[in-house]
């Protein structure tokens, strides 16, 4: 692997460690929408690094999303099912908390997320520190 596509990698993996960080602090102050948005992000970053090391590029967080599913879930069925559950839910919850000024978001729904976003993110990050 080029020595810059590490760099970049390991930048992508800060990035998600500072959002989910953030999330958590968030969450803690009772501010549940950023720390949904934090917790979406955190797992974007993450899934950033896979497509970084992958060679994958997009702009857009659907096509990211989708090609997590079908290349890691069912393609090379690299990670369990849950995680592109948790990915889903995670783009979902934050678009409409982000988009949608009269939607509430419920509070153990984040919680119960920031909970599993820090699974998602440990597990991914094994797999992309190990290859």
């Amino acid at each position: 692997m080029m020595p810059h596509k590490d760099i970049l990698i390991n930048m992508w993996i800060e990035k998600a460690n500072t959002a989910i960080e953030d999330a958590q602090a968030a969450y803690d102050s009772k501010r549940f929408e950023n720390s949904m948005n934090r917790i979406y992000y955190a797992i974007f970053y993450m899934v950033s690094s896979l497509a970084q090391k992958n060679d994958f590029a997009t702009s857009k967080h659907s096509v990211l999303l989708a090609w997590f599913n079908k290349k890691f879930i069912y393609e090379d069925k690299i990670f369990d099912e849950k995680l592109f559950k948790i990915y889903s839910k995670a783009f979902s919850l934050r678009q409409e908390s982000d988009y949608d000024v009269s939607y509430k978001l419920n509070v153990e729904k984040v919680k119960e997320l920031l909970f599993e976003a820090k699974e998602f993110i440990k597990e991914v990050k094994e797999y992309v520190l190990l290859k």
